[in-house]
């Protein structure tokens, strides 16, 4: 029951954040989108720095091996993976007129949701991944550290439910359907978070390498898309400063829960 809540977490934020559709006007504010925006960037930052990458070095040198190895290795990995589901994927992103990843005729709300759920596979890994590192004891990770990370991605899943359900009402839809389909986005996570437990725990020793695999697909997310979209045009100055809360809150989060 307490590995089911936590992995539901992240999705309860981006269905809350979804419903923000019913209380909003068609469009949200640029100065809100761009706070928001920089809010989840520091938020998956500073979960990749706390919450993956040091756990996955801690943990490489308890088991023996060159700590640097898997660290780089799954970074690189998770790099990879992000990069080539960027580019296979079709997808739209709320400011581009311009779909990515392979052709395919596919409506546009449904290529908006794609690109969201995009950014929802590594924060799911990353859940999965600490939470299987709880579960299997003698990792350094606790299960407060585990819930701390899933409060923290369904912090910034809030701001990233409703940035995929206003763009959505915006292309004509109702605010029903909308909610909806910026809350199916969010289902890929605790599918994703699920996969890794059960890897992992087949696995023990590849526990190093999936940790940082999760921080670099984050980090893909971040600087390919979150960032950029937060510093483009004006008040990109809004977008640090929520770049610098997020990171703080996660960090204080992990840090006094892990």
């Amino acid at each position: 029951m307490q590995l089911a809540l936590g992995l539901l977490i992240p999705f309860i934020g981006t269905t809350l954040g979804s419903a923000m559709v019913f209380c909003m006007r068609n469009k949200m504010n640029l100065k809100v989108e761009k706070m928001l925006l920089g809010f989840a960037s520091g938020v998956m930052i500073a979960a990749s720095v706390w919450s993956l990458l040091i756990p996955a070095i801690d943990m490489a040198e308890e088991q023996g091996k060159i700590a640097w190895i898997p660290a780089t290795v799954g970074f690189l990995g998770g790099v990879l993976f992000l990069l080539a589901l960027d580019s296979l994927i079709p997808h739209l992103h709320p400011e581009s007129s311009k779909p990515e990843g392979i052709e395919a005729n596919l409506k546009k709300t449904t290529m908006l949701v794609l690109a969201v759920t995009l950014h929802n596979i590594p924060e799911g890994m990353s859940v999965g991944v600490t939470f299987a590192g709880a579960l299997l004891g003698n990792t350094g990770i606790t299960m407060a550290g585990a819930f701390a990370l899933a409060l923290g991605i369904a912090i910034q899943n809030f701001p990233e439910g409703a940035i995929i359900s206003m763009p959505l009402r915006g292309e004509g839809i109702s605010k029903l359907r909308a909610f909806v389909y910026g809350s199916l986005s969010g289902v890929v996570e605790p599918v994703a978070a699920a996969f890794t437990i059960l890897l992992a725990e087949q696995i023990v020793s590849a526990l190093p390498y999936l940790l940082a695999f999760a921080a670099g697909a984050m980090i893909y997310v971040v600087v390919e898309e979150l960032i950029p979209e937060s510093q483009m045009g004006e008040h990109s100055n809004i977008g640090t400063i929520g770049a610098a809360a997020g990171f703080v809150i996660m960090m204080i989060l992990d840090v006094a829960l892990g």
